[in-house]
């Protein structure tokens, strides 16, 4: 069934966008698909220039990659990129924890917001592993240092894929939000050594959680948004 879009262009591409990035951040992190613009025309209801436009942006993201004349390629996410990023996360986020702990509730007091966010759309996966961003996020740029915040952005998109998978793995959801209530009290208590090892155990987990297999693919993912 078609989308309802906008005649304004702008608002065409942005929804066409929208469902694009959906469509490829719930796919499976282990599988492959190949999208044309007109199988993306059909199912969005739109002509070939937002959609074309929605291309160039989700490739600029790192999502896929456009083949001329012949649509987007989505790749798979493997297991080496897997430990490459969780890897690079490690080695920041556990600076930047120690570092956000100097600051105690300032920080603390945002980053239970946030937990607060993620109990509220705990029954969406992109919208949950995006708030799950946000919250990394906060604690990497309340370190300070400009160049590891724009580095750690680079894995931005990448992650999201990555998290939908991890958190349809058992009671991901549940134990995430517990560890991330861990990271909030070290940094509240101003706990460097406290916030660094309760980083380390849940990027630990996480990783344990994406080398899981995947368990009914894309349909674990619409379940888990019912």
């Amino acid at each position: 069934m078609s989308l309802s879009f906008s005649s304004q262009p702008d608002a065409a591409q942005d929804m066409v966008y929208a469902w694009l990035k959906q469509h490829v951040l719930t796919l499976p992190r282990h599988e492959t698909t190949f999208l044309t613009e007109s199988q993306v025309c059909r199912e969005t209801g739109v002509s070939r220039t937002p959609v074309r436009e929605a291309f160039l942006r989700l490739e600029a993201d790192g999502l896929l990659k456009i083949m001329p004349k012949k649509g987007a390629y989505i790749a798979p996410i493997t297991e080496a990129e897997i430990d490459d990023i969780m890897q690079a996360r490690r080695l920041v986020e556990e600076w930047c924890a120690q570092q956000a702990s100097s600051f105690g509730s300032s920080v603390a007091d945002g980053l239970d917001d946030m937990i607060a966010r993620q109990e509220q759309v705990r029954n969406d996966p992109v919208a949950f592993i995006e708030s799950d961003r946000e919250f990394h996020r906060t604690i990497v740029r309340a370190a300070g240092n400009a160049v590891l915040a724009t580095f750690y952005e680079s894995l931005r998109d990448r992650q999201v894929r990555m998290g939908v998978h991890a958190i349809s793995v058992g009671s991901r959801i549940d134990e995430v939000l517990v560890e991330h209530r861990a990271i909030v009290d070290a940094i509240r208590a101003g706990q460097p050594g406290r916030a660094v090892a309760a980083v380390g155990e849940h990027l630990a987990r996480t990783l344990t959680a994406l080398r899981a297999p995947a368990f009914g693919g894309r349909a674990a993912v619409s379940r888990a948004a019912e």
